[in-house]
């Protein structure tokens, strides 16, 4: 039966305080168990010895109880839910095991074809084990003492099962999976993870998707530039996963000047998480951190790679990265002075491929986190080579605050953009605005 978005919020709402009391604790009896800021991570996050060779192959799966679960007439709202690992590619080419979850929906669809797919890449969510979107549906507000983590993204979730999609949320690299830190911001290991979390959903039993169903990618802030990778490398990396479209919202596709505008904001925090991302990622960075970085830096990323995004609004909110390195430089100082680390973070440029379907790209007017400017250059670089783009700005007053005027629009375009992705799963055409884009701000 159809949820409306005020009854969604409270059940999202409701979860949280319901899974507020559900967090297991550490054990002293299991100390093989891997433990991130007082919560036994599941065994099922760790990865085995060896996964299978094809990208996208399930590796195990699991029943994954919901933290709210509405008995409903025809089966419990919003739908059941699995938990999932499945193998994907890492950008140097190595295996990997990535966690998520698929919900099927109680829901019908009422568009035309099969029940589509939209595979949800969440947003900043933190580096700590704990703080993954899949371990969030069963608790959706982690408060213990040592970590808060809250499960925002059950909301988009739950909007599309309510419209009868299914709904496959992937974890990233690492963020769940316990055998490596989380990339945060790593394009490739995204864009990797969203697409073999569909080839994942197809392959599950008891699914009611089928390869003729229509996929869809939807994303916001980290999220929004994981699905724009997505869209980009699916030509190339997953020619059997047909998108129908994409919704990027806030992208950080120019990671030079998302680090300038994070830098001493209340998601400071977030330096330190792409940091120790581009460390795992490319060992070979590790004498550029060692050269700049005093102990206070070096402390301050340690400290991060558990944390998750409470934690570190509490903790490094406001922190400037001068305060991290040897010299007074700040981090962005330090990516214009080293040619290796430009040459990183130019790999990590999003818009210097074509997207093959529809994609609509949505950005606050006044955001200053995850810059306007830079989002809407995708939308520019896109339109350029041809693509089918629909860019949205958002106008918004400025709140005063970088983490609300980014986090606003999330909320007030969420409808929207969720109209939009199912209009492109019930096969209605995309209407591009690329002639219209220079009069928009």
């Amino acid at each position: 039966m159809p949820v409306s978005p005020r009854q969604l919020a409270v059940a999202v709402t409701t979860a949280a305080c319901l899974g507020a009391t559900a967090v297991p604790a550490a054990s002293a009896a299991q100390t093989d168990a891997v433990v991130s800021r007082g919560v036994t991570i599941p065994e099922f996050y760790n990865p085995p010895a060896g996964l299978p060779s094809a990208d996208g192959a399930l590796v195990r799966s699991e029943p994954l109880p919901l933290a709210l679960s509405l008995p409903g007439v025809d089966g419990p709202l919003p739908g059941r839910a699995t938990r999932l690992m499945y193998k994907s590619t890492d950008s140097t080419g190595r295996p990997m095991a990535v966690t998520g979850a698929y919900i099927e929906p109680t829901a019908a669809w009422k568009g035309s074809g099969d029940r589509p797919l939209v595979a949800l890449a969440p947003g900043t969510l933190g580096q700590g084990d704990q703080c993954s979107a899949s371990y969030g549906l069963e608790h959706p507000l982690l408060l213990n003492g040592q970590t808060v983590s809250v499960a925002y993204e059950d909301l988009a979730a739950y909007r599309l099962l309510s419209e009868g999609v299914a709904v496959v949320v992937t974890d990233y690299a690492g963020l769940g999976a316990t055998d490596r830190l989380h990339t945060y911001v790593n394009r490739v290991d995204e864009a990797h993870a969203v697409l073999d979390a569909v080839r994942a959903a197809r392959s599950l039993p008891g699914a009611s998707i089928t390869s003729a169903s229509r996929v869809g990618l939807y994303g916001y802030s980290q999220g929004g530039g994981a699905t724009a990778a997505a869209a980009e490398l699916q030509p190339s990396y997953a020619p059997d996963v047909t998108l129908s479209g994409t919704y990027a919202g806030a992208p950080p596709a120019d990671l030079v000047e998302v680090t300038r505008a994070i830098d001493g904001s209340e998601l400071a925090g977030a330096l330190g998480w792409s940091v120790n991302g581009f460390l795992q990622s490319d060992p070979a960075l590790a004498p550029i951190a060692d050269a700049h970085l005093n102990a206070a830096g070096r402390a301050a990323l340690k400290d991060l790679s558990t944390m998750c995004v409470g934690d570190a609004l509490f903790s490094y909110g406001g922190a400037h990265s001068t305060k991290w390195t040897t010299d007074g430089s700040s981090l962005s100082d330090i990516i214009a002075s080293e040619p290796a680390l430009r040459n990183f973070l130019a790999d990590q440029r999003i818009g210097t491929m074509k997207p093959a379907s529809p994609v609509r790209v949505a950005t606050g007017t006044k955001d200053n986190l995850v810059p306007h400017a830079q989002a809407r250059r995708l939308a520019v670089d896109w339109c350029a080579k041809g693509a089918d783009v629909t860019y949205k700005p958002i106008g918004q007053l400025d709140l005063g605050s970088a983490l609300l005027n980014h986090l606003t629009p999330l909320l007030t375009d969420q409808g929207d953009a969720i109209s939009w992705l199912t209009d492109r799963l019930d096969a209605k055409p995309a209407t591009s605005n690329c002639a219209d884009l220079p009069g928009l701000s």
